[in-house]
């Protein structure tokens, strides 16, 4: 046994005990976990370091000399465009370059992002250039020399549209197959983030009406959105196309194919794809050391499924998924280490007896004992979440469809409105409401605004969603903020949910949300209304728990019953700040706009990711001018006119 298998057999010994093995059933699956979370980056440090028994003798010199780098090599910049694939690279990348003395540092960036990035010299090295798709990306930037490439880091990947193998069979092989199943397809083609390169094709394809795709929907969400959604279709036997590539655990998830015909636009061979490793210009030069690693980075399609299984179903850090598959195969390290050398000119070879001690110390300290005793909080979520996707389908699917099909009826009944009548009934509308003629020239031209910069359909879309996030939230905030200010008891109860609701990030509404309800307008509505909820609840409560006292004794002394008193002098009195709490829940939906469209549901918040993550600043103004407008004339059409009385 060599010196490297003796560093990772007595570094990782008991790292994959049984309770480790059982990640998710019990409290020790997680302390386990985390155990490895915390020994294996000191640990590894021991394997990295002690491996020149195994390169020959004048490699093992270099790895003990020093760098000839600047300080500036140091820290090594990465881009992750939060694709798993890439996600794993750039997590085994660092761990190398962690274990060399490095400090990597990763930002998560979109495609187009990302190459602006390397230009402005913000960004070092990127790991996940996918070719020929973007190809459109990366030229610019290759003419202009601002970007190098360094070498293809796996040749045989795959990148273009799929679907599942029982609609294969049914006759779905090909491209020119999808308009003739646009019935079950609901002409919808499932992508991932705004912005993306495979999406911006399937959008030319639309544009274009290739294959007869004029009619079809691209539905943009993300990575694991757009999975969760396959992964529900395929549950229920459902039709779906969406965007597949390899390597990408997908590929044993789900039993799919991909589709032939789209040379053209993927690239042939199913779009057979070369992922290469770029890096911005003169930073070869600048860091020769890294630079020779980044040359030694090559992967395989069942490497990269081994690192992304244990990143997307066992969460592992992406670089402790690495230093598992080190573990797993230490042959594989030389290859990746030849010819680097270590930064700052520490020895290579660190004791086993030093590892031992940093390791013990590192498990002894306050915050490893804490965190040995982890409360499996977010796991019991998961768990639960799981237990309702699995057991409550179909009570899910029943909410999906009639919340969809209210949402779809409310915004088939304004596109089907002339776009004229809408301008003229929001013009009328502000000033019966409010009796302002310079609201009314306001509100005509802000819509006539947003006409003219193209992005009327989708404000219609941000209204109807608005429109029915905001009459659900009320529907139940309004009686709930009665009945609480009648009851304290109930008030003191749900405070604490109210202050949750509010201060929960956003983000996390859409997990379970998209777990359970699928890609869509439904998750977006509802983790609207769950966001929007809290103000109507408050501030009837608030209406309600002010109304003078003298009134309602008032009230009393003639007889008045509950239902009277709470309709004619409760009501009344508490006008003005259930108004408030209504016109807060409006302004708190639109804010969802944007983070609702992370999960498919269209309107205004689509542009704005998009621009987000193409970079175009004009789009991103005008498409972030529109929801601008869209707020002022909802918030002024929905306050009390000035001067109105609150009896």
């Amino acid at each position: 046994m060599t010196g490297l298998e003796r560093s990772f057999k007595r570094l990782f010994s008991g790292a994959h005990t049984a309770p480790a093995r059982r990640l998710g059933s019990s409290l020790a699956a997680p302390l386990a976990a985390m155990l490895v979370s915390l020994v294996s980056p000191l640990g590894l440090a021991q394997t990295s370091q002690g491996h020149a028994s195994q390169i020959p003798a004048s490699q093992s010199q270099a790895s003990q000399a020093l760098a000839s780098e600047p300080a500036a090599c140091r820290n090594v910049r990465f881009a992750d465009i939060g694709w798993t694939d890439v996600t794993a690279t750039t997590g085994f990348a660092s761990h190398l370059l962690r274990q060399q003395g490095y400090t990597p540092q990763v930002t998560v960036l979109s495609v187009p992002v990302t190459f602006a990035a390397l230009r402005n010299r913000d960004i070092d090295v990127f790991l996940g250039n996918w070719m020929p798709s973007m190809q459109a990306d990366r030229q610019p930037y290759l003419d202009d020399g601002s970007v190098q490439i360094v070498g293809a880091n796996m040749p045989d990947a795959r990148y273009t549209l799929a679907v599942p193998a029982y609609l294969h069979e049914q006759g779905l092989r090909d491209f020119a197959d999808i308009a003739r199943f646009a019935g079950p397809l609901k002409s919808k083609i499932h992508g991932i983030e705004p912005g993306n390169d495979g999406n911006r094709l399937i959008l030319d394809l639309i544009k274009g009406n290739r294959f007869g795709l004029g009619g079809f929907t691209l539905v943009e969400s993300s990575e694991q959105g757009m999975l969760a959604q396959v992964e529900r279709s395929v549950a229920a036997r459902e039709s779906i196309v969406f965007l597949g590539w390899q390597p990408h655990p997908m590929n044993s998830r789900v039993d799919m194919r991909y589709l032939t015909g789209g040379d053209d636009s993927f690239g042939p061979n199913f779009g057979g794809a070369t992922i290469y490793t770029l890096v911005r210009s003169g930073y070869l030069e600048e860091c020769p050391n890294v630079g020779r690693l980044l040359r030694n980075l090559t992967f395989t399609a069942a490497m990269e499924n081994e690192l992304m299984d244990g990143i997307l179903n066992r969460k592992l850090d992406p670089e402790v998924a690495a230093a598992e598959w080190l573990r797993a195969n230490p042959q594989a390290l030389p290859r990746f280490l030849e010819g680097v050398q270590r930064f700052g000119g520490a020895s290579a070879a660190m004791t086993e007896t030093t590892t031992a001690a940093a390791s013990e110390a590192q498990a002894t300290s306050f915050e490893g004992r804490i965190a040995a005793h982890k409360i499996p909080f977010g796991q019991s979520i998961a768990e639960a979440i799981g237990y309702a996707q699995t057991n409550g389908k179909p009570l899910f699917d029943a909410i999906s469809m009639a919340v969809g099909g209210v949402v779809d009826a409310v915004h088939a009944v304004l596109r089907a409105l002339p776009s004229w009548l809408i301008v003229l009934a929001a013009a009328a509308l502000a000033w019966l409401l409010q009796r302002s003629w310079p609201l009314v020239a306001f509100v005509t031209l802000a819509l006539l605004f947003i006409m003219n910069q193209g992005y009327w359909a989708a404000t219609i879309e941000t209204v109807a969603l608005v429109a029915v996030a905001t009459l659900a939230a009320t529907a139940i905030g309004v009686p709930l903020g009665i009945a609480a200010a009648h009851r304290p008891r109930l008030y003191a109860a749900l405070r604490p949910v109210l202050d949750l609701m509010q201060t929960l990030p956003t983000f996390v509404y859409l997990i379970p949300t998209l777990v359970l309800f699928g890609l869509g307008v439904v998750p977006g509505l509802i983790s609207t209304v769950i966001f929007a909820l809290p103000a109507p609840v408050r501030l009837t409560h608030l209406g309600i728990s002010s109304v003078p006292r003298v009134l309602l004794e008032a009230g009393d002394a003639f007889g008045a019953t509950p239902w009277q008193r709470l309709r004619t002098i409760e009501l009344p009195a508490a006008r003005a700040s259930i108004l408030a709490g209504i016109t807060q829940c409006i302004m708190l939906s639109l804010s969802m706009v944007v983070i609702a469209a992370l999960v498919g549901a269209g309107g205004l918040g689509v542009p704005v990711v998009r621009a987000l993550n193409s970079v175009q600043v004009d789009v991103g103004f005008e498409a972030g001018l529109a929801i601008v407008l869209l707020a002022i004339i909802l918030d002024r059409l929905s306050r009390p006119r000035d001067g109105r009385t609150s009896s």
